[in-house]
This record gives C-alpha cells, sequence and structure tokens, in this order.
C-alpha cells in the first residue's frame, strides 16, 4: 500500500515542474580579470606565520592592533553574524533526525445529546484525559534537508571569511593611520627645524641692520617668518591630535588614550612583497573567499526549493493513554498506540513553489555578481599598491637627489648671506625650497608605508582559509 501511495505521490508531483527557471548569472574567471596562471610566487606575507604586522618591528603599533582587534565594535559584529550562521547550522543539523515530543492534557466537557454519541455518554459532562509521546521522522528522499544543511553551513563559513577580512580591514586602516600620525610628528619637527632656522636668521638680521649692512625692511621680513612658522606648528598639532583620535576610536577607547603617542617613521620596516599581481590571490583574500561560500550557499538554498516540488514522506508513531473519565487514564484498557507513514505532496500551490524557487535563482545571480566585484575590484586594488610603490620608489630616487641640492645651496645661502655676499631673499628662497624637499621626502616616506599596507589588506593579510574553498558549480561559471 505504502509503494503504490509512493508511486501515485511521484505521478502527480511529475506535474509540478521547475522548468525554465535557471541561474544567468556566470561567475568570471582568473584569466578574465588579468590574474596570471601557473606556479604562486613565495613571499613574506603568504608564507608568515605571524600577523604580518609584528614584521614592522614597531611594539606600539602591534600592541595598537591586538588591542583593536580585541574591542572594536564593528569587528564585534562581524563575530555576532558569525554566531547567528552557526546557530543556523546546528539549527538545521538537528532538524534531519527523528523528533520525539511528549503532551497530557486534561479537559472537562459536556457531550451533545444530539450528536453521535449515545446515552449515557450523551449530554453528560466528563473529563477527557491524554498522555501521549508521538515521535516523526521525515525521510530526506529528494536531498532537500541535505541542500538546505549544505546552504546554512555556506553561509556560516561566508560568515567566518568575513570576520576574517574585517580583522584584515581593522588592522591595515590602524597600521595606514598609524603611519598617518608618524607623517605629522616628523612634519612637525621639520616645521620645528624651520622655525629654529627663521629665530636664526632673526638673530643674524638685527646684527647686520645693526651694523648697517641692512635695512629694517629686512629685518621686518625675518620676524613676520616667525610666527607664520609657529602657525604650521600648531596646524600640525591639530592632525597629531586628530589622528591619536582616530587610533582610539579604532581600539574603542577614550580620545585622550594615546594623548603621548609618538611614532617614527624609521622605526617601521616593511615585510618583503611581491612585484607583480600573484597568481593565488583568490585563495589570498577573505573576501573572496566569503564570497565563494554565498555561491555556495545560494546554490544549495535552489537544490532545497526544487526539492520542494517533489513529495514530502514521514514516517510517525505515537503511544500513550486516553480516557473519558481521570480515574480510567491508567487502566490497560486506556492504551492507545499508532505508526505509519504520512506523504504530502504539492499539486495546487505550484505558483508558490516556481515563485520561491526564481526568488533563490535570483540570489544564486546576486551572489555570482557579488563574487565578481569583489574579484575585480581585489584585482584593482593589488594593481594600484603594486603600481603605486613603483611610481613611488621612482619619486623617492629623484626626490634624494633635489633633497641634496637644496640643502647644499641653503649652506651656500647661508655662507654667503654671513658673508655680507648676497641678500636674505636669496637665502630666504633656498630656505623655502630646502625644507619643501625636507617636506617630500617625510611625505614620499609615509607614502609607502602606507602603501604597502594596503598592499598587504589588498593581498589578503596572511589569510588562510581552514576549509578548501567550494568549487563554483557548472551552471555559474564563465563560458568562453
Amino acid at each position: 500500500m505504502a509503494l503504490t501511495l509512493a508511486v501515485i505521490a511521484l505521478a502527480l508531483a511529475g506535474c509540478a515542474s521547475s522548468a525554465g527557471i535557471a541561474s544567468q548569472a556566470r561567475a568570471l574567471s582568473a584569466e578574465a580579470v588579468g590574474l596570471p596562471t601557473g606556479p604562486t610566487s613565495a613571499d613574506a606575507l603568504s608564507t608568515a606565520s605571524a600577523p604580518w604586522w609584528l614584521s614592522w618591528g614597531d611594539a606600539p603599533l602591534a600592541d595598537l592592533i591586538d588591542r583593536a582587534l580585541a574591542a572594536n565594535p564593528n569587528l564585534a559584529v562581524a563575530q555576532d553574524r558569525l554566531t547567528r550562521a552557526s546557530a543556523a547550522v546546528a539549527g538545521e543539523a538537528a532538524s534531519t533526525g527523528p523528533k520525539l515530543g511528549a503532551s497530557a492534557d486534561v479537559t472537562r466537557q459536556r457531550f451533545s445529546a444530539t450528536s453521535v454519541y449515545p446515552a449515557p455518554l450523551g449530554g453528560s459532562i466528563r473529563t477527557l484525559a491524554n498522555v501521549q509521546l508521538a515521535g516523526s521522522w521525515e525521510i530526506d528522499f529528494f536531498g532537500r534537508q541535505q541542500a538546505a544543511m549544505q546552504a546554512a553551513l555556506g553561509s556560516a563559513r561566508a560568515a567566518e571569511a568575513d570576520v576574517a577580512a574585517a580583522r584584515n580591514l581593522l588592522a591595515s586602516q590602524v597600521a595606514q593611520t598609524y603611519v598617518q600620525l608618524a607623517r605629522w610628528v616628523a612634519q612637525r619637527e621639520v616645521a620645528r627645524q624651520s622655525l629654529a632656522q627663521r629665530d636664526a636668521l632673526l638673530t643674524l638680521t638685527r646684527e647686520r641692520v645693526s651694523a648697517g649692512l641692512d635695512s629694517r625692511v629686512e629685518l621686518r621680513q625675518s620676524e613676520g617668518a616667525l610666527p607664520d612658522a609657529r602657525a604650521q606648528i600648531e596646524q600640525l598639532n591639530e592632525q597629531i591630535a586628530l589622528s591619536r583620535h582616530a587610533l582610539a576610536a579604532l581600539a574603542a577607547q577614550p580620545p585622550e588614550t594615546f594623548a603621548t603617542l609618538t611614532p617614527l617613521l624609521q622605526s617601521l620596516r616593511s615585510v618583503p612583497l611581491p612585484a607583480s599581481l600573484p597568481a593565488d590571490l583568490l585563495g589570498r583574500r577573505a573576501d573572496i573567499a566569503a564570497a565563494r561560500w554565498r555561491v555556495e550557499a545560494a546554490t544549495q538554498g535552489v537544490a532545497a526549493a526544487k526539492a520542494q516540488f517533489y513529495p514530502n514522506v514521514n514516517l510517525s508513531a505515537f503511544v500513550g493513554l486516553s480516557s473519558i473519565g481521570l480515574d480510567r487514564l491508567v487502566e490497560s484498557g486506556s492504551q492507545q498506540y499508532g505508526v505509519g507513514p504520512a506523504i504530502r505532496l504539492p499539486i495546487f500551490n505550484l505558483g508558490v513553489l516556481r515563485a520561491t524557487l526564481r526568488g533563490k535563482t535570483a540570489e544564486v545571480d546576486a551572489a555570482v555578481d557579488s563574487y565578481n566585484g569583489a574579484l575585480v575590484e581585489a584585482v584593482r586594488e593589488v594593481a594600484d599598491a603594486l603600481q603605486s610603490l613603483q611610481s613611488i620608489a621612482r619619486q623617492q630616487a629623484e626626490q634624494a637627489q633635489a633633497q641634496a641640492t637644496t640643502e647644499s645651496a641653503y649652506d651656500f645661502a647661508t655662507q654667503r648671506y654671513r658673508a655680507g655676499l648676497s641678500n636674505q631673499l636669496t637665502l630666504l628662497n633656498t630656505e623655502t625650497a630646502m625644507l619643501a624637499q625636507r617636506r617630500a621626502a617625510v611625505d614620499l616616506q609615509a607614502r609607502t608605508l602606507s602603501t604597502q599596507a594596503a598592499l598587504i589588506r589588498a593581498l589578503g593579510g596572511g589569510y588562510v582559509s581552514e576549509v578548501p574553498l567550494p568549487v563554483l558549480p557548472a551552471s555559474v561559471t564563465q563560458r568562453n
């Protein structure tokens, strides 16, 4: 009988078709976005077991990043999402096994005298009592439960990768803000040197005015240069304070926590990095891993939705006691039990099933498009950072020559001014050029470190997936 019911159910389920509903998005291949093929390039970032920022050799920076990773609220939100996704996996796992429940109820009821109940039951008021154990088990003939489980697992692994991506982003933000603070500190030192030089120039100008070699015009020019230098120092003090506040916010600390933090650019050393796009970029980045897991979760969601088109088969059983009259509940005659299959199949809700499947298919398309976007953006970020580092290195080489020339010119102009062989305007012009080159040197050094931090983030920050990334299904693979 059960076999006959199953055959009938399958025949009727054939009327509910999912034909014509399929994913339209296609995933980009690595070659399509310019990633090289072949052996991967080894570098310190991909082989290091310790966090990359420890290789920079700056203890305060390492402490800052550790504090931020421990307390940043945005990172905690990502961790909360992972906890929620893990709970969903546990829920799906629990729903696949047999279920058992117990119930007990007592009802005081008057039975109708004009209904199906004969006298003396009809027209009387009696107590109904039931105590029962009931169990059921849904047999996963068509893979719906397994697909739902895999979808939840894919979402959980995507959330886990999101946590790693958030950690990488936060670490790079702290490092770049730290470098920016070091830049302002170095620029302030240049400004203080400028103030000292202008103060010395004012002393020299006063001596020359007393000797009749300069007029009060040169004296006023020298005096006016001091407030300008002090204003520049104050502007840099403001930027230093704001950078310290930014670091405190990243570490979820009060604004004045790092009021005395004064990092030095020369104390930071970077790790060796690849000079070209790495072939294994897809496996390095947590955000790409998360995008691939979301494609996997959405694909399994489609499989679960398709399984809804087929019959649902349950085995159910119950055993217990039932009686009219609470005093007779425990008598042997009050026993009741039953066991049997239950088959439910869709017949008139085809529209609902197809709409659900179409929605799940759209989720696959959205996941694939998000994956493509993450892949394109990852390649662009790495390419940009590599290009910037190469350009900055060339700029530093040229700037070093320019700075050496202006430093020499300033020393020569100072000597000539002291000897009365040139005027103050010449000295001020050479000083302006020299200070501009010192500032440029600081900026290029800071840009180098900041761009290296950006490249490390773009390369994944040393991320290694604990489980192999899912293979993109053939239904969404780019066809050449």
